[in-house]
């Protein structure tokens, strides 16, 4: 547990898993049942927006130079480039102030690159991997979302393996093969975690 600058009790989660691994989902029930304050701290992005999406909610949409310009700044806790798309993707600084100020738990959804930054910061964060029950799986959850080209498919499902293989790094790991039990067990694992 973290005192901020006023002395307030604050904690970093960090939820990561692969592509089609379920992260959205879980994330919108935590936000909204999960027994410890929550505040989803929202990424930037260079990327255009998709259809629905809203800036400063779904993300903050950044021109790659200002990203840059704010990067060099030191304002990013993280950043990567993600599925080498030539798209970046980081976690600013700000937003985990903005939590603090809410009272609640910063709570980040990110990649395993920026949650292994992450990690280095906060060592004591509260680290979830979240498993997809099969890469199968997975590639059926991003064929349904009718987003991705069959290339970024491809590319994502490569990536599938690589984060597989960084989920030891984690303190926690839970199989998101019922979304009822995940969200259970990630309720467990924060109820834990606050005492």
């Amino acid at each position: 547990m973290v005192a901020d600058t006023q002395g307030l009790p604050f904690r970093v989660v960090v939820l990561s898993g692969p592509s089609g691994s379920g992260k959205t989902t879980i994330v919108e029930r935590l936000i909204r049942e999960s027994p410890i304050k929550l505040v989803k701290c929202i990424s930037a992005t260079t990327r255009p927006k998709r259809i629905g999406e809203i800036d400063g909610d779904s993300y903050y949409f950044l021109p790659t130079e200002t990203f840059a310009a704010r990067k060099a700044a030191g304002e990013f806790l993280e950043t990567a480039e993600v599925f080498g798309a030539g798209y970046w993707y980081g976690t600013l600084k700000s937003e985990l102030h903005r939590a603090q100020v809410a009272g609640g738990w910063a709570f980040l959804e990110i990649d395993v690159q920026g949650a292994l930054r992450v990690m280095d910061e906060y060592p004591d964060a509260v680290t979830i991997f979240l498993e997809p029950p099969s890469i199968a799986v997975c590639e059926q959850r991003l064929r349904q979302r009718g987003t991705d080209s069959e290339e970024t498919i491809q590319r994502r499902l490569r990536k599938v393996e690589d984060e597989l293989q960084l989920a030891h790094r984690y303190r926690h790991r839970v199989v998101n093969d019922d979304l009822h039990d995940a969200v259970q067990e990630i309720h467990e694992i924060l109820r834990q975690q606050s005492e």
